[in-house]
């Protein structure tokens, strides 16, 4: 476990406090997005496939985190499939899994704005500010993500506080 645990930072460190909020892909229907409609949230990027049976596995934790936070102003989830895949495949596949949150599609690259992507799934997790904060190679767990997001979000509050202009805090 903790060979996997120094892979995964060895792999993902190198991507961590790169900016997320240039990266634009085409969602279902042919749509551009960008990640940065979401500055002010946290965000969960999900990469997978529909032939990865271990991202299948993580759907429904993916799936309740999203509807937990359905309103979308703490966390967001969005899922990029990452194979060559027709594409009336995939809207059937996401209608079979029910997968509610944002899905869209990248071809396999050697690396993204986000960082690698080794193996799948893999998932990134992004600041309100737009930075690369996290990254996971293997299956994520709601409470997995939850527990990190609610830690983060606090120190990231402190950080908030603290860093006020002069005036502000005199005033």
């Amino acid at each position: 476990m903790k060979i996997m645990i120094a892979l995964t930072i060895a792999l993902l460190g190198m991507s961590l406090q790169a900016r997320a909020v240039d990266y634009e892909l085409p969602d279902l229907d042919g749509k551009p997005q960008a990640l940065d409609q979401y500055l002010g949230k946290w965000v969960v990027v999900n990469y997978w496939a529909t032939w990865c049976n271990t991202c299948i596995k993580e759907l429904p934790d993916l799936i309740a985190l999203h509807e937990g936070n359905k309103d979308g102003e703490i966390v967001v989830v969005v899922g990029i499939n990452y194979e060559m895949i027709n594409l009336d495949r995939l809207k059937n596949f996401v209608a079979q899994y029910s997968i509610p949150y944002l899905v869209l599609r990248s071809e396999p690259v050697s690396t993204t704005p986000l960082g690698p992507v080794p193996a799948l799934p893999t998932t990134y997790i992004i600041n309100p500010e737009g930075i690369t904060v996290a990254g996971e190679i293997g299956i994520v767990t709601r409470q997995n993500l939850e527990d990190y997001i609610n830690e983060r979000k606090a120190a990231y509050e402190r950080t908030k506080i603290t860093r006020q202009p002069e005036a502000e805090i005199q005033g």
